[in-house]
């Protein structure tokens, strides 16, 4: 898996380098998007690893040329993660959005998701195939957006994002809390179940005031969730 990361930090820059040679990865770092632009043009990569906020041209107009120009997965990472600066950035053609403050573990999953999902066929914003999830529902955007019958889309966070895919990979199947609990964090152990209600109770909420819909997800006593796929 060849890396570009593009960062002004350079203490960050190499910290993030380093981890991902460390994973295996053939990575190389720049600290703006015409240096990336240099390297691109003798070096092709799987996936670039994007800074919003970059000496000349921000990483959101990098993102929008490299998605006119190229295949390869991009990943946005920002101070900016409010849901409207997501799904600006997801908008652009980024696949997977990140918001600081970052810890590494975090954004080797996404890039180790994100390249599973190419490899698989899965393609890159550039060729985004809806993932259906019953009712007329569907995730789009690399799994960052969930979509409403209607057309509407929400941005997702992190969490939300890893809930509903683990959801949505068996809708009419119930999820155990021990499952989505494992989804949401390396430490399940650690987790408080009672996060997972507060987080689900929220969705809904968000979904409700977005869509003026009802996500179609059903708790079952001792059972865990469902994602029930047919109107009832």
């Amino acid at each position: 898996m060849r890396i570009w990361v593009v960062e002004d930090d350079p203490e960050w820059r190499a910290l993030v380098v380093d981890e991902l040679v460390r994973q295996g990865a053939a990575a190389r770092g720049m600290g703006s998007a015409e240096a990336l632009y240099r390297e691109l043009a003798v070096a092709p990569c799987d996936i670039v690893v994007l800074d919003i906020m970059l000496p000349g041209e921000d990483g959101l107009s990098a993102t929008r040329h490299l998605r006119r120009t190229g295949d390869m997965g991009i990943v946005l990472v920002t101070g900016r993660g409010s849901a409207a600066d997501m799904a600006h950035g997801l908008s652009m053609g980024a696949d997977v959005y990140l918001p600081k403050p970052l810890e590494l573990p975090v954004l080797v999953a996404a890039l180790h998701s994100l390249h599973r999902r190419m490899a698989a066929g899965g393609g890159t914003a550039a060729d985004p195939a809806a993932e259906p999830a019953g009712n007329g529902w569907s995730l789009r955007a690399g799994g960052w957006e969930l979509w409403s019958p209607d057309g509407q889309a929400l941005a997702l966070s992190t969490a939300e994002r890893a809930l509903l895919h683990e959801l949505l990979s068996c809708p009419g199947t119930p999820v155990g809390r021990e499952q989505l609990i494992a989804a949401l964090t390396p430490t399940p152990w650690d987790f408080d179940p009672h996060r997972l209600e507060v987080l689900l109770h929220r969705l809904r909420a968000r979904v409700r005031g977005a869509t003026r819909l009802t996500l179609p997800v059903r708790a079952l006593r001792g059972l865990g969730y469902l994602w029930v796929p047919t109107q009832s």
